[in-house]
């Protein structure tokens, strides 16, 4: 009997002192990062239990990343991105989460809290005083040197905003707001870039702030103009006097340098692909690239990627690209053209063929005999609808022609 006393008190014990495990509510959640001027940008996703693991989908209007790597540690819960080396870290109540979005490869941190059962994106106490569905001509940072063009396109439907800036060098994303009496709001997280648009509204004109982050900012403005267009990016980058061929020689993850005179590429149209891991408009551009050649395994076109990367090692900087070619399935090369840096300026230097490297992505378009047919200066993702399907129809006319040349 004793013996059954000991045991007992010693299972009792052992069930007394245990650690209850921490929980988290699943659902609907609202974060908010915290960037500069006291401003919040919103964002939902949702929390996902599936028996014992979590995953997470983010929003930003019709866009839903997925995210499947969502670990608990501790009082702690971390949510990794897809693709890119962004993730959401915080400590964790039922209902509640405070944390950092971090780069580490960037040394960026931006403070965020989470909470749970809040669906709404931005708080509209006001109905809307106008509404800005249509086209937006729009200048960035106007009478700076820094200063660019951009195409606001907008759909609202009550006081609800969705659309995007395109710009050059690609679009802003899939960007979601609202109007609320004379103040329009825009957000979007990707786990890249977190971007918030603030700006006083008319029925004719935009007054604002762009926001990146904690880390940048810059004013814009914008008049209503439904015929506006951008310069054509099919004309930005070019090759330079004296160059006749578009050539490189740069390493693959074993170390073996590939160049366009290599037997794979003899012969055969080859679209370069000037990208980096970090970049969303990349991003969207390689999604396509490899559909593309997924759905057409007939065509005889070869594709390379030169990736240019702001990971401190080489090693770091394969690692990114391996991620990305194993979630997003890429079979063609993407040979590391630089890493520590992603300056244009550096860039341009290892291709100095080139007039610039204006944008990534940067697509050139090469014929059989070598000879480059076109470039292409950044991209119009999903986000842009009309110019995303133009851009489709315009890339399968093309390399349909150079494959039968």
């Amino acid at each position: 009997m004793r013996s059954w006393g000991v045991l007992f008190f010693l299972v009792f014990i052992i069930f007394s002192c245990k650690k209850e495990e921490k929980q988290i509510n699943d659902g609907m959640w609202l974060a908010k990062l915290k960037v500069m001027d006291n401003q919040t940008l919103p964002f939902n996703f949702k929390l996902i239990k599936t028996n014992t693991s979590y995953s997470a989908e983010i929003y930003n209007g019709e866009e839903i990343i997925l995210s499947e790597e969502v670990i608990f540690f501790k009082d702690s819960i971390l949510i990794k991105m897809p693709v890119f080396e962004g993730y959401l870290k915080g400590a964790y109540t039922l209902n509640r989460i405070e944390g950092s979005f971090v780069k580490e490869g960037l040394n960026r941190s931006v403070p965020f809290v989470a909470e749970h059962g809040v669906t709404s994106r931005f708080q509209s106490n006001e109905p809307s005083e106008v509404s800005i569905s249509g086209i937006w001509e729009t200048n960035f940072s106007e009478g700076t040197d820094d200063a660019y063009l951009g195409k606001g396109i907008f759909i609202q439907n009550d006081n609800k905003v969705t659309g995007t800036f395109r710009t050059t060098t690609g679009d802003y994303r899939f960007l979601e707001g609202v109007v609320s009496g004379d103040s329009l709001k825009l957000s979007t997280f990707d786990g890249a870039h977190a971007f918030l648009f603030t700006a006083k509204v008319t029925d004719s004109t935009l007054n604002g702030v762009f926001y990146s982050g904690n880390h940048f900012k810059e004013p814009f403005v914008a008049k209503r103009n439904e015929v506006f267009e951008l310069p054509n990016e099919d004309n930005l980058t070019y090759l330079k006097d004296g160059f006749d061929v578009f050539d490189f020689s740069f390493p693959d993850e074993t170390g073996k340098l590939i160049s366009l005179s290599d037997d794979q590429f003899i012969d055969k149209p080859v679209i370069v692909q000037i990208m980096g891991t970090w970049c969303p408009n990349c991003l969207d551009e390689t999604k396509y690239l490899t559909n593309y050649l997924n759905e057409n395994p007939e065509n005889e076109i070869e594709v390379v990627a030169l990736a240019f990367e702001y990971a401190k090692t080489d090693t770091l900087a394969f690692k990114s690209i391996n991620r990305l070619k194993d979630r997003v399935g890429v079979k063609y090369p993407i040979l590391l053209a630089q890493y520590g840096s992603i300056d244009k300026d550096l860039a341009q230097e290892k291709l100095p063929m080139l007039n610039h490297v204006l944008s990534y992505p940067t697509t050139i378009f090469i014929d059989k005999k070598g000879e480059v047919r076109k470039i292409k200066t950044g991209f119009n993702g999903p986000a842009t609808g009309d110019k995303f399907e133009a851009f489709k129809n315009d890339f399968e006319k093309l390399v349909s022609t150079l494959i039968s040349e």
